[in-house]
């Protein structure tokens, strides 16, 4: 595989949170980013698991962490870790943002809620 197509270092970030809990009144645990769409997704931790979703769909095999302190890069179709560039800002979500979250969201039982 190239990764030069799988991977869009101008593309910014779909937003600050999982694009498709916020759409649902979702919530999650982490969040990931597709390299290649800037796509906002949830970890497969978290109940519903729209970061693996989106590479099912849509065919974007590589994402990377959206947790602050964290720059790796995870390949779906390898199933490894990948080394790749910078990304456009920002580069992770905003720290004031919980983990898990969005803040309003999270049921006080979350960790029963996790994969």
């Amino acid at each position: 595989m190239s990764y030069d197509a799988a991977i869009d270092p101008s593309v910014p970030p779909s937003g600050t949170g999982c694009a498709e809990c916020l759409a649902e009144d979702g919530w999650w645990f982490h969040l990931r980013r597709c390299a290649q769409c800037g796509h906002i997704g949830c970890c497969d931790s978290s109940p519903s698991q729209h970061a693996s979703r989106h590479f099912a769909e849509a065919g974007h095999p590589l994402i990377r962490s959206f947790e602050p302190g964290e720059d790796w890069f995870w390949d779906y179709s390898t199933e490894q870790f990948y080394e790749g560039p910078a990304l456009a800002p920002p580069e992770h979500h905003p720290l004031d943002q919980p983990t898990p979250g969005p803040a309003g969201r999270v049921p006080a039982d979350w960790q029963r809620h996790l994969h």
